[in-house]
């Protein structure tokens, strides 16, 4: 009798065979917030717009870790958690939240 193998697809963040929409929903806004936040740190004058997508991005990214289940979300979490990092605190140092 033939055994049948489930394989995941590559790139997933549902590595364990379970749909998590919150997690994921989560993961793709800090993501999101993360290419802003370090992609506007590069121009001087778009301080107001990284400071606050970076401090969005921090916020968003530490919740889901918090919540988060696998480790595929929990990595793709850490390096956009560390760009908007990178976006929020050039974005204070050249103005800050309010210009």
């Amino acid at each position: 009798m033939a055994q049948s193998v489930h394989r995941m697809p590559a790139l997933t963040l549902n590595t364990d065979g379970h749909p998590h929409p919150r997690e994921n929903t989560l993961v793709a806004l800090t993501a999101v917030l993360g290419v802003i936040a370090f992609t506007t740190s590069f121009f001087y004058n778009l301080h107001l717009l990284t400071s606050w997508t970076g401090l969005a991005g921090v916020v968003t990214g530490l919740w889901g870790v918090f919540v988060s289940v696998t480790t595929a979300e929990r990595f793709v979490l850490m390096v956009s958690l560390g760009a908007s990092a990178i976006g929020f605190y050039l974005g204070v140092a050249r103005g800050g939240l309010w210009g």
